[in-house]
């Protein structure tokens, strides 16, 4: 595996010009506070290496040469981030020749990531930008292609397939205390390590409806233990393109971008924001812990045992608690109503959108940090009609997994949703 020069040493006589010399007790526990922080500071979490996809095809083929095994290419790729787009048709290429799953896992988790990216330059088309007029034209054409195709879908039903990755950040235990109260939350520990990489956790299939274009609430109210299970559910249906597109439109705020390939055609990308005040895109997710401790603990020693617990600390040897303190959780969803921006990809010639990125904006300060959307559009045949709709999706989130108890200092947890409709009637 490779390893990244994070800690630089200066030379010996800059170290120690103008100090006093080190007692050998204090080096030795120096020593030993660098031997700690050393795994820490090369751990993946903390040293994610950003490249670019021809840099990650450089790597994959280094690694190919060198023989290296399904464990240690993954190894090498948890990481690593992007800074460009990983393509589907680049990623198909990728995994040809990949030594094993471990490693096809960490592709998908990379293309999930880099989903809202830029692809390479190389990878964009040569194509001069369109005069304005041009532009307004295409947007135009969009618009009509909303409001008269996309708006006016069918009753329609699929099966939704969806892979969850996530990293391994525990949320907050449960509820505990000295009289005992850990009951509705199940405390089990699951991942070992707090600071990891984001893997795969389970799939999910489930029927969909829509109409008008827009996704139906679940008929049947979910009973999963979100948040006690430490995952987390999207509560919301994906943004739906025909009211982003309209309150875009009246934000006056669609912008003319650049060319790009979809699916292998040309289609002109408009970047657009939504403030607060014109946005109806709704954040739901679920669900957080509140903690809340109450009453006394009175914690003694040999010493004191006898007038701290009294009968308690009967055959208790050097110390204990005692009294009725203890925690209990609550879990919460986080709600809002959120600005966002984003991009279309527009066909030139019909005006269908082939997708769609929304990036909620939201505060720093909130349990939730990140919820950005992908959902690219295809065609298919209901009947006789050729009729285009949401064919697959990549969510990306970051949210905080103890809540509004972390606040003092708390962990992220990242996870990936990618989902593919089939079965469309």
């Amino acid at each position: 595996m490779g390893s990244y020069n994070l800690l630089k040493q200066k030379p010996h006589s800059e170290r120690q010009r103008g100090r006093t010399p080190i007692p050998d007790r204090d080096l030795h526990m120096k020593r030993l506070i660098w031997l700690v922080l050393i795994p820490l500071l090369a751990s993946p979490a903390w040293a994610a290496k950003r490249i670019t996809v021809g840099q990650l095809e450089d790597l994959l083929h280094s690694l190919e040469q060198a023989k290296k095994t399904d464990s240690e290419v993954a190894a090498e790729l948890k990481q690593i981030e992007l800074t460009e787009e990983l393509t589907r048709v680049t990623m198909n290429t990728l995994v040809r020749t990949v030594p094993g799953p471990m490693t096809l896992e960490q592709i998908y988790v990379l293309e999930a990531r880099s989903a809202d990216l830029i692809p390479p330059e190389s990878d964009l088309p040569a194509t001069p930008t369109p005069n304005t007029a041009t532009q307004q034209a295409i947007v135009a054409k969009a618009e009509a292609y909303v409001r008269g195709s996309f708006d006016q879908l069918p009753f329609l039903t699929a099966t939704k397939a969806t892979l969850r990755f996530q990293d391994n950040v525990d949320a907050v235990a449960a509820s505990s205390g000295i009289v005992g109260s850990a009951r509705e939350v199940d405390t089990a520990p699951a991942f070992s390590n707090p600071v990891s990489f984001v893997h795969y956790v389970n799939a999910a299939v489930t029927p969909v409806e829509s109409e008008h274009g827009i996704e139906k609430p679940p008929a049947q109210k979910d009973k999963t233990a979100w948040g006690e299970n430490k995952m987390i559910a999207l509560e919301e249906p994906d943004p739906n393109l025909g009211a982003v597109f309209q309150e875009a439109r009246d934000a006056g705020t669609i912008q003319w971008l650049r060319w790009e390939l979809v699916n292998g055609r040309q289609v002109a990308v408009y970047s657009f924001a939504v403030q607060k005040a014109k946005s109806h895109l709704t954040v739901d997710v679920c669900c957080f812990p509140n903690v809340k401790q109450t009453g006394v603990a009175r914690f003694y020693t040999s010493l004191s045992a006898g007038a701290v617990a009294g009968s308690e600390a009967a055959g208790g040897g050097g110390g204990g608690v005692t009294g009725n303190f203890q925690t209990s959780t609550t879990w919460h969803n986080y709600k809002t109503i959120a600005p966002y921006h984003g991009e279309f990809f527009i066909d030139p010639d019909t005006g269908i959108v082939m997708r769609m990125i929304t990036e909620a904006e939201l505060n720093p300060s909130d349990v939730v940090h990140q919820v950005d959307t992908r959902i690219d559009y295809g065609p298919l045949k209901i009947g006789n009609k050729m009729l285009v709709a949401p064919m697959r999706t990549i969510v990306n989130t970051l949210v905080i997994p103890n809540g509004d108890s972390g606040a003092g200092g708390y962990s992220t947890r990242r996870t990936l949703f990618i989902a593919e409709y089939k079965e469309y009637k």
